[in-house]
């Protein structure tokens, strides 16, 4: 920059350095309220507290933990078909986008722009153009305009950084929309699991019920029986066969649903076979459960981004009460009259530079009305990182007391089956060595299935804890390592030039 130019531009420094200290709009004492919660400093119930110390998150494929390949295939062809993620994965590029719109104004802003064209020129006695009157010229001009935002108040580098916070807001979403897909389909499959076994007892209960009959048919022709038994006996047979119907139904629509999922049609899904689910080890838990949850839930680290987007909006709001100078300048070539290519050459040539300020003097209280904003969305985005914190924590406390219950509950009911069992096999014994009749046998059965229908229920609200203790822990998808620290996420402080 030539000299003669740097010292021109040093006493409106001094002028803009003035203005900015004694001629700017306060802020009428407009701050955020909100505050942070630290996830250690919730406290935690013995469901937590009593979680086994060994520092596992869950594996990335964690539903691999129930043996089924079937069930793994299905959740990789969902991860890629799925319209879903594909909506979340564009959300994230938006994001990325607009990130780099962002940090594009912090740049040098160069543009071009020419026209040539052919003036006719009228006649006027009191406006001119003079000589050039009734003639036909070029009337051409090219120019290259230039500006650099000097930022001296970090509105433009504020901007950037919270559109980047947004971009991470949006991965973690995406991983959260990619956890709650995982944990979808594996709660369908685990439900069209059940309602095959379901349909497998309901199958034996009507083959017992045809027993049933034929016997009570054959005791009232042998002359022991009554018309009454028969009718007894055919009564339950409609509903048997209703239950069996409705539960194709069940298996159908979750063939359906985990379809849809997946991005398929219904065919995809007509093809799944009848699950093989199996659960061996239970999940291990890791050691400091609150701080570690604090950066391995997706949800939870995207609202901590959005707090972060939030205080760089604060900051932006700020520097709105600053004046705003820019760099400018011009370099172009202009010509009326001559040849098409006149006004290239040199002795066209003009430029300008210098520094173009504007001041906030008075605005009708918009300045302070966007501060307000900012400050509320501040709060709004802490008081929601405070919910969700709150919420996970309750979350994995549930799962935690539900997988326990579950534990036991399984116990019991594989007691009870057992007890049925031996009920059925001893009322066998009897019948066949004539010391009973076979309704008592059929009653036993009767017994057995039932205990082996709660068996299944309890077998599948395993399965299923499993699944939500899984997701209320991350899903082992490593969102911890996209984290905003804490200074990132605390409210700026009011300037005490705007106090």
């Amino acid at each position: 920059m030539p000299r003669r130019i740097s010292r021109a531009l040093q006493p409106l420094s001094v002028l803009a350095l003035t203005l900015a200290i004694s001629g700017c709009i306060g802020t009428g004492g407009i701050a955020p309220q909100g505050k942070a919660l630290e996830a250690n400093s919730l406290a935690t119930d013995a469901a937590i507290q009593s979680a086994a110390q060994d520092a596992h998150w869950p594996t990335a494929q964690w539903w691999q933990a129930y043996g089924d390949p079937q069930l793994n295939r299905w959740i990789d062809l969902a991860l890629q078909g799925s319209p879903t993620l594909a909506m979340a994965a564009a959300r994230v590029r938006q994001a990325k986008s607009m990130a780099g719109v962002a940090e594009a104004a912090e740049s040098l802003q160069i543009n071009g722009d020419a026209t040539l064209k052919r003036h006719n020129w009228p006649t006027d006695q009191f406006y001119g153009p003079g000589e050039l009157a009734n003639s036909t010229t070029w009337d051409n001009n090219a120019a290259l305009g230039f500006s650099y935002a000097l930022d001296l108040w970090g509105r433009e580098s504020n901007a950037t950084e919270r559109a980047v916070d947004m971009a991470h807001m949006t991965v973690a979403e995406a991983r959260q929309a990619q956890l709650e897909l995982q944990d979808n389909i594996v709660r369908v499959y685990i439900e069209l699991s059940l309602h095959y076994a379901q349909r497998d007892i309901v199958d034996a209960t009507l083959k017992q019920q045809q027993q049933i009959l034929e016997l009570a048919q054959k005791r009232l022709k042998g002359g022991i029986g009554t018309h009454f038994e028969v009718s007894q006996a055919e009564t339950p047979l409609p509903e048997t066969h209703r239950q069996l119907d409705a539960l194709d139904e069940e298996i159908a629509l979750s063939r359906n649903q985990l379809a849809a999922l997946a991005g398929k049609g219904p065919g995809e899904g007509a093809q799944l076979q009848r699950p093989t689910l199996s659960l061996g080890a239970p999940l291990k838990l890791p050691s400091s459960l609150p701080a570690q949850l604090l950066g391995q839930r997706p949800d939870v680290v995207a609202s901590r981004w959005q707090v972060a987007a939030q205080a760089r909006g604060i900051d932006v709001a700020h520097a709105g009460f600053y004046p705003n100078v820019d760099l400018v300048g011009s370099l172009g070539y202009m010509a009326t009259g001559g040849g098409a290519l006149e006004f290239l050459t040199g002795k066209k040539l003009n430029y300008s530079v210098g520094p173009a300020i504007s001041l906030p003097i008075f605005d009708g209280g918009r300045l302070r009305a966007e501060l307000g904003e900012a400050s509320a969305g501040y709060d709004m985005a802490v008081a929601k990182y405070n919910q969700t914190l709150v919420n996970a924590l309750k979350n994995i406390s549930d799962q935690l007391i539900r997988r326990e219950s579950m534990d036991k509950q399984q116990a019991f009911a594989a007691e009870s089956v057992a007890t049925a069992q031996k009920t059925y096999d001893i009322a066998m014994i009897a019948y066949q060595r004539g010391l009973t009749d076979y309704l008592n046998v059929l009653n036993a059965q009767t017994l057995l299935f039932k205990q082996q229908q709660v068996q299944q229920q309890v077998q599948a609200a395993r399965l299923s804890a499993h699944a939500e203790l899984v997701t209320a822990l991350g899903g082992g998808l490593g969102a911890g390592n996209d984290v905003p620290n804490d200074s990132q996420t605390q409210a700026p402080k009011t300037p005490s030039l705007l106090r």
